[in-house]
């Protein structure tokens, strides 16, 4: 099943950072592309700021920077092309290698807030690991199915599983630090210790943990939407 993720990463090579850093009140996009070519290293971009000149001075001293050609400059906003330096750090690659694609990718926070539509969770956690070896701050914001699945399991859950899910959230089992023991969530629903921990196991999610995101996980019971939720950061709510 395809997922739609939504992560942010961030470090000082990452494309255009050091411009975004540099100046105050600037926003980077990238113009998404139909691009199956890995190795390409040149990308659109639109670029909002009130000064073109200070602009592209930045631009000429950012080391993920080869060259840039200015498309277009209107109403304090440009279209770019740019070629990144070798000692640029991009996910583009990876988020290729397992056919993925890039859908949105904006500047935010230092970093870079991107949507990828990937075609399994497998290769979200491809990329992380990517991202790991690359000194890459990598947190997932969230994580869509897209599919919407019917009848009395909603992505492989029991009703039983989707109860257990459920107090487990509420009771403080998934945040940083826990605020309660998996003893007390199964003394709650009057189960075993080792019954709990069954129904619990399949959400130890190792993408979610070993990225240090805090992440829990969300049943979502019904709805008609073509999507669902299935991860969101703590941090989000």
């Amino acid at each position: 099943m395809s997922i739609t993720a939504t992560v942010h990463i961030q470090h000082d090579r990452l494309s255009l950072i050091p411009t975004v850093k540099s100046l105050q009140g600037v926003n980077v996009r990238v113009i998404t592309q139909v691009n199956t070519d890995p190795e390409v290293s040149y990308f659109p971009f639109l670029v909002e700021y009130r000064d073109r000149r200070e602009l592209e001075q930045v631009l000429d001293s950012d080391p993920t920077v080869e060259a840039y050609e200015l498309v277009d400059w209107a109403d304090q906003q440009g279209i770019y092309y740019v070629e990144h330096s070798p000692e640029t750090k991009l996910i583009s690659t990876v988020v290729t290698e397992v056919n993925g694609f890039l859908v949105e990718s904006e500047t935010t926070d230092g970093g870079w807030l991107v949507r990828v539509l990937l075609p399994e969770r497998s290769a979200l956690n491809a990329i992380w690991e990517y991202t790991s070896e690359e000194n890459i701050s990598f947190e997932i914001i969230d994580v869509y199915a897209n599919e919407y699945a019917v009848g009395s399991e909603s992505y492989g859950l029991t009703d039983e599983q989707r109860t257990a899910l459920q107090a487990a959230y509420e009771m403080g089992y998934f945040f940083e630090p826990r605020e309660t023991s998996l003893e007390e969530i199964a003394e709650e629903m009057d189960l075993s210790s080792t019954a709990m921990s069954g129904r619990l196991r399949q959400f130890n999610n190792p993408t979610l943990i070993r990225a240090g995101c805090a992440n829990i996980p969300l049943a979502i019971n019904g709805g008609n939407s073509s999507q669902y939720l299935l991860y969101r950061s703590a941090a989000s709510f």
